[in-house]
């Protein structure tokens, strides 16, 4: 296959690999206070995200793939608030595992992942119009 467009192939892995990363961190977000809706009950549990490396024989190349959506199984915090309608008997109620600050750090290294792969693509395009426009 053309060494140009296994680029192409190797930076769209990428793309989807960031894509679905970043989802996973706009959940972990978007559910950082999610507590249980009954008392004592679980609260949200933050998803991680695992990489594979995939070599595509056809085209030579070594791309990324997501390999799976897991569970950070680190402890909840316990936050006092005998009033909210999922605290347990002593009054504590479970909050998410979430860390606000890591999952703005994932999604800043996503978004920078993101980009590489955004720009090694746009570059590989070039250089195919390059070559093209040398054929003319």
């Amino acid at each position: 296959m053309d060494p140009l467009s296994s680029i192409s192939a190797i930076a769209a892995s990428g793309m989807r690999a960031q894509g679905e990363r970043l989802k996973v961190v706009a959940e972990n977000v978007a559910n950082a206070d999610s507590t249980g809706s009954t008392p004592g009950a679980d609260p949200y549990r933050r998803k991680t995200l695992a990489f594979e490396e995939l070599v595509d024989r056809a085209i030579g190349a070594s791309m990324v793939k997501v390999e799976q959506i897991g569970r950070d199984d680190s402890p909840f915090s316990l936050v006092h608030d005998p009033a909210h309608p999922a605290a347990d008997d002593k009054g504590m109620v479970k909050m998410p595992n979430v860390n606000p600050i890591l999952e703005m750090s994932n999604m800043r290294e996503a978004s920078r992942s993101y980009e590489a792969n955004m720009n090694m693509f746009e570059a590989g395009r070039d250089m195919r119009n390059q070559m093209i426009d040398l054929l003319r």
